[in-house]
């Protein structure tokens, strides 16, 4: 039992000690490729990553042509995800120079609203509609909120007349190069309905060859889903050519007005820039108003109760009072007394009369009242008889 057990112990230490050697190399060639492996891993995720940031978005049709009343489906990729974005068909637009004319030249009531998944990608059937404005036309794609963002998609309305796009004017060519934004607060004054203002203020370069000297710019106010309002105003100042310089314009509503709204920059028939605008309710209009309701309703009410008051019969002022009768003049008794009532006078002591002195003032005596029918001569009395049965 002992001699055998002997044996086997050795034999199975000589089993792992024997796995060791071929265990080594194997780590030490893992150990050897890892560096190698991060080299060849590296590029791609860079190259990944760089692709990522400069994806833009994109926008792919199912047909390239449809007539009215048709139907076509518009897949999109490279979105910012969960971005709400508006689908619409334009004219006189290409891709190069974009919607000529902003969103006056689609077909506004036809659009459709599309929001994007979790990978900024999103697929959305619209109907066809022919835009106001001859083509060429475009499906063109752009962000509702937040950042701005837009694609088009080069597309032909059948039957739709076709015309050439306006020249540019000049050599200059201005571009939008950052994000547009509204800069300035509301005073107190706009809580009470004054016009909010705001400086619409953007970064431009001049693509072209030519300068670009004062430029004109188009300001407009879209509310909901009407059309822009287009306002022209004037920048003071040359961009040469390969230049870029900040421009600020300021943009004002009317007075009262608050919502959603959108405001649009417009250069040499191209729409450069939209930026949304929210605008709060003017709180203290509606104050007022609610303070109107009440006070002057108070106000008419006591008045018409003055008014009333004035002209109603004197009768009738005091409905629920018993009207009072006054005695007539010259006259001691109340009319209410019968006039064969009378009370008996009483007789006042001559005592009393001609020497008001003489009255007690205290004691009992004096709270004492003689009867009206007894006088100090005729009462009774001890010391003086009677004159019945005498002479």
């Amino acid at each position: 039992m002992t001699g055998q057990a002997g044996p086997a112990a050795p034999r199975s230490g000589g089993h792992r000690g024997a796995g060791s050697p071929f265990a080594a190399p194997f780590v030490a060639l893992l150990v050897a490729l890892l560096p190698a492996l991060l080299m060849l891993s590296a590029p791609g995720a860079g190259a990944a990553d760089t692709r990522a940031a400069d994806a833009k978005p994109v926008v792919t049709l199912s047909k390239q042509q449809a007539g009215k009343g048709g139907e076509i489906t518009v897949k999109g990729s490279g979105w910012r995800p969960n971005a709400l974005l508006m689908m619409l068909i334009c004219g006189r637009s290409t891709q190069d120079r974009g919607v000529i004319g902003g969103t006056n030249s689609c077909a506004n009531a036809e659009g459709r609203a599309v929001t994007t998944d979790a990978k900024g990608a999103f697929r959305k059937k619209m109907p066809v509609a022919e835009p106001p404005v001859p083509c060429p036309c475009v499906v063109h794609v752009a962000t509702v909120t937040g950042e701005q963002a837009a694609a088009d998609a080069v597309f032909v309305v059948a039957g739709h007349p076709l015309a050439a796009l306006p020249k540019e004017t000049g050599g200059g060519r201005l571009a939008v190069l950052a994000t547009t934004r509204l800069e300035g607060e509301s005073g107190i004054l706009t809580w009470f309905g004054a016009p909010p203002a705001r400086q619409l203020v953007l970064t431009v370069g001049n693509l072209g060859s030519a300068p670009v000297k004062d430029p004109v710019f188009e300001v407009g106010t879209a509310h909901g889903v009407f059309a822009p309002q287009w306002e022209e105003q004037q920048w003071r100042g040359t961009i040469a050519s390969g230049r870029k310089a900040q421009i600020k314009l300021p943009v004002e509503l009317t007075a009262g007005a608050h919502g959603d709204y959108q405001v649009s920059l417009k250069y040499g028939g191209k729409v450069l820039a939209e930026q949304p605008w929210g605008v709060g309710r003017p709180w203290g209009v509606t104050l007022f108003w609610i303070l109107l309701c009440l006070v002057v309703p108070a106000a008419v009410f006591r008045i018409g109760m003055a008014v009333v008051d004035k002209v109603r019969p004197r009768s009738s002022r005091a409905p629920g009072r018993a009207r009072r009768h006054r005695p007539r003049r010259g006259t001691g008794r109340s009319p209410k007394t019968p006039k064969t009532a009378k009370n008996p006078k009483p007789r006042r002591a001559p005592g009393s009369a001609e020497d008001p002195a003489a009255a007690p003032t205290d004691g009992p005596a004096a709270t004492t009242a003689a009867l009206p029918w007894f006088t100090p001569d005729s009462a009774p009395s001890e010391n003086r008889p009677t004159t019945k049965g005498h002479s």
